[in-house]
């Protein structure tokens, strides 16, 4: 059974305090001081079937950067301990998802493997979504990897609906994650170790 993972993280900027568990009951509890980045963050655990606790505040009467990013170095930080855990047992390692939501269509890859790198391609026509800037959100996802130290390929195939296009992309990441941190018997890689 994987343990709670707790990770803190304050700066003159934020202050975020996190717990996850990847094998949850959906039990989820976000407060961030952003609705939308709360909606999203309750979308990708929900999906995956993960308990998470985040606390966090943030320079928000600025702007949204240092909250969101933050966040996601937090959130990724913790998904790399969990596949780490994981890794002792034996896990998938790879997931995928290709995940309707209305108009849109996303595509997710990932690959839980020590190795970050992020591709995100998202198209949006607007400046923000509630109060968060929509050129965050690529940003979001690469700190996401490079905090977990995974590998991801995030990429809209067709969609219109930004809030749809945003929403599509944390659902068919959180396919993907459910999928790569599910028990498997083999080790993940020919190496012999990640």
């Amino acid at each position: 059974m994987m343990k709670t993972i707790k990770v803190k993280r304050s700066t003159k900027e934020t202050s975020i305090e996190l717990s996850l568990n990847i094998n949850g009951s959906q039990q989820i509890k976000i407060d961030t001081g952003i609705a939308f980045l709360d909606h999203m963050i309750n979308a990708l655990a929900f999906h995956a079937g993960w308990d998470i606790e985040i606390k966090a505040e943030g320079d928000i009467e600025v702007d949204d950067h240092h909250l969101v990013e933050d966040l996601a170095m937090v959130l990724g930080d913790a998904i790399q301990q969990a596949w780490r855990q994981a890794s002792k047992t034996g896990f998938k390692r790879f997931g995928q998802s290709l995940l309707p939501m209305d108009e849109t269509l996303i595509l997710c890859a990932i690959d839980l493997s020590g190795r970050p790198y992020s591709l995100t391609k998202l198209t949006f026509t607007r400046e923000f979504t509630g109060k968060v800037s929509t050129e965050m959100w690529p940003h979001f996802f690469r700190s996401l990897s490079q905090a977990g130290q995974f590998t991801l390929h995030l990429q809209q195939m067709v969609g219109e609906n930004n809030h749809h296009i945003i929403e599509a992309a944390f659902k068919s990441l959180a396919i993907a994650f459910r999928e790569a941190l599910s028990p498997a018997s083999t080790q993940g890689s020919t190496k012999g170790t990640l």
